[in-house]
């Protein structure tokens, strides 16, 4: 069914309309029709309202002439929709329900304003703008940064306003005079703000850790970019050798796992400390198939010994779970693969090799050394990229997050002193339940189109990379000068920030 248009009346305080200056009401002498003909009323009536300045709100002169209070206020921001986005029901919804408020309170007579705009949708825009380019035989590698995003302007000027107009229709009484993009030059110079200000307060950083990589977009993506599908999938078990001594009879750890090409990256075999089975293996090494190293063999009771084998083999720079418990044990971490998804050099024979290649041939061999046990299929709980729907790979990989946890403290104190409500109050689980396990947020994206991270980097004398944060490039180089000498060279961090991190700071920026 066709969305319904809250098209009402202004306050009879701000005009008078008649049939002389409102489009759609029957000049006199005519009879008013019998059937509404929305197709004929709603965009000559919406164009002539947004031609008066209806949507805006009233001006000081106006309040003094209908008496009314000017700090006397209502003010919405706009969830900004993608720039490359099409109308579906989730804008409906809330161009509804803010609809309905903001007329309301207009009609009250207070200073309303409903302030629209859009996002840059850094990974969707990127890849639309990337995909067209492709089709006409050109790669964004060899244009290059600055002739990309100009390319990416050009395409936002001639499409990106498809959003826009698709509210327009539904009615929305925001005042379009006002529309901002989060690419704005001062939308842009306050997200480099609030970057800054949230560095020197602490909450952002810059670190190696185990993120949600996309290796077609080349990009790390946010844990709410990640959905979850189940799918039938294979589990593979195999026997891990233990190391004895020469001569001693070959004892094995069965385990079992759904990547087997990432036993390359293993840094422990884990048992449960109370599974009499694997006691005695207990501070003991295994040896890693296809390679020379030994690791150890630890004893954790976040293994469920009734599950599986009751061993686990531990990857910590490629497995969310295994990252956390290799901090708790000090294993190192050792990444086999490379931004694509090949094995890298650390992967030894398996190296250059496609992820689910590497799988097959590292059955393969196993198999051929009578080390393999099993494969059977069962239903997994699959990671795929909300953008480009491919299997996403837990990597470690040097990026920009925030703190959570000290930004989400406050949030959650107001919902539980009742000073904010969550209607209906039983989404206040799932509320406290977000907030309460939220983990750091990665906010640094390898991509070209967004907010370039305000950091630049100068080399020491020991040749190590030293950031310095700051809100452009000449107040980075008074940093640099004065902690690495004068003419030191900058580089700026080749990275942008998540789109989200605009978006989120949205009602203050904006």
């Amino acid at each position: 069914a066709r969305p319904v248009s809250m098209v009402a009346a202004p306050p009879a305080s701000m005009v008078s309309v008649s049939a002389a200056t409102c489009p759609v009401l029957p000049a006199a002498g005519e009879e008013m029709a019998t059937k509404y003909e929305w197709t004929s009323a709603e965009e000559p009536l919406y164009a002539w309202w947004e031609s008066k300045g209806y949507f805006q709100p009233k001006s000081e002169a106006q309040c003094a002439a209908d008496g009314s209070d000017p700090n006397d206020t209502f003010t919405i921001s706009m969830p900004p929709p993608n720039v490359t986005g099409a109308l579906h029901m989730g804008h409906v919804m809330f161009v509804a329900l803010q609809d309905i408020l903001v007329r309301f309170n207009r009609m009250r007579g207070k200073r309303t304003l409903w302030l629209p705009g859009t996002d840059h949708a850094g990974i969707a825009t990127q890849m639309l703008v990337d995909r067209a380019l492709k089709a006409q035989g050109i790669e964004r590698a060899e244009i290059g940064r600055e002739a990309f995003i100009e390319k990416v302007w050009e395409w936002k000027a001639a499409k990106g306003g498809y959003i826009t107009q698709q509210i327009r229709r539904l009615g929305a009484s925001c005042d379009w005079q006002r529309e901002k993009f989060t690419l704005d030059p001062d939308m842009s110079a306050a997200v480099t703000e609030a970057f800054v200000q949230l560095h020197a307060k602490g909450l952002v950083y810059q670190g190696d850790y185990l993120c949600n990589w996309s290796p077609t977009l080349r990009t790390a993506v946010s844990d709410l970019e990640v959905i979850y599908t189940e799918e039938v999938g294979q589990l593979y078990t195999f026997n891990y050798p233990v190391v004895t001594e020469e001569g001693a009879p070959p004892i094995f750890i069965p385990v079992a796992t759904t990547r087997p090409e990432t036993m390359l990256g293993d840094m422990a075999v884990c048992v449960h400390p109370e599974d009499p089975r694997y006691a005695a293996l207990v501070g003991r090494k295994a040896r890693v198939p296809f390679t020379n190293r030994e690791i150890p063999i630890i004893a954790d009771e976040y293994v469920d010994r009734e599950f599986g084998t009751g061993a686990l083999k531990i990857t910590p720079a490629h497995d969310v779970n295994d990252y956390e418990l290799g901090k708790k044990h000090s294993l190192p971490l050792l990444n086999i693969m490379n931004k694509d998804a090949t094995l890298n050099e650390a992967a030894g024979a398996y190296a250059g090799l496609d992820r689910y290649e590497a799988r097959r041939q590292l059955w393969a061999d196993l198999q051929t050394q009578g080390l393999a046990v099993s494969v059977e299929e069962k239903m997994q709980r699959v990671p795929r990229s909300e953008r480009s729907g491919e299997v996403i790979e837990p990597l470690v990989s040097s990026q920009w997050f925030v703190r959570a946890a000290p930004l989400a403290a406050p949030a959650l104190a107001k919902v539980r002193s009742g000073e904010v409500l969550i209607i209906p109050a039983r989404f206040e689980k799932v509320y406290f339940n977000w907030l309460d396990n939220i983990n750091d947020w990665c906010i640094s994206r390898q991509l070209w189109w967004g907010h370039r991270i305000p950091v630049w980097y100068g080399m020491d004398k020991e040749g190590q990379r030293v950031p310095f944060v700051a809100r452009d490039e000449s107040a980075a180089r008074v940093q640099a000068e004065a902690q690495l000498g004068a003419g030191v060279t900058l580089v700026q961090d080749p990275d942008v920030l998540d789109t989200w991190f605009s978006s989120g700071i949205w009602y203050a920026i904006s």
